[in-house]
């Protein structure tokens, strides 16, 4: 019998994100770019809203997460996101998406990828012991550590939060429930 965390039981889209991709190590920059452009406009929403507007945000607005695409955006077609009603029209969290794009570059030309950068905080996933979701944090030392040195090299909508959800989404950390049937070590 499968058993998931409790989040993940919501609908079929959530399921599909907690077995396919959350917590799964990932490396590769445009997926990096996508997950962390996806944490950025969750901020203030929830989850399901975001998966639900992701496919629009992957065809429609986005460029598939082209970063090297969505680092060009100009004021003209930041203005025509702001009117797309299928995606997030926060003003912020567009520019942030932009800009951050243009700092994956900066990334890639400093470290020779974002990916690079992004994991040298840790030497390995971090493999939590969580019994139920009520345990897990919503920021940690590490996450506001990561949130404040990604600000520093002109990184945005970067807040320890975000970071953290970031980290469990690309499997830096594993924050599956100890009885998950996808837990890092039930593997």
């Amino acid at each position: 019998m499968t058993v998931r965390c409790d989040w993940a039981k919501t609908s079929p889209l959530m399921q599909d994100y907690h077995d396919y991709e959350w917590g799964k190590t990932t490396q590769d920059d445009k997926k990096l770019y996508e997950l962390l452009l996806l944490e950025s406009m969750q901020a203030g929403l929830s989850w399901s809203t975001i998966l639900d507007k992701r496919e629009n945000f992957r065809s429609s607005a986005f460029d598939q997460f082209d970063y090297t695409k969505v680092a060009n955006y100009n004021e003209n077609k930041i203005a025509e996101l702001l009117t797309d009603p299928k995606i997030i029209r926060n003003r912020l969290k567009i520019r942030a998406a932009v800009n951050n794009a243009q700092m994956i570059l900066n990334m890639q030309e400093k470290y020779g990828s974002f990916s690079t950068y992004i994991w040298s905080f840790v030497e390995n996933p971090i493999i939590n012991h969580w019994q139920s979701m009520e345990e897990i944090p919503a920021s940690t030392d590490l996450s506001k550590h990561i949130s404040k040195e990604l600000k520093k090299v002109g990184f945005k909508f970067v807040g320890p939060t975000i970071v953290y959800s970031f980290m469990q989404a690309i499997g830096m950390v594993d924050d599956h429930i100890e009885t998950c049937s996808f837990k890092y070590e039930n593997k």
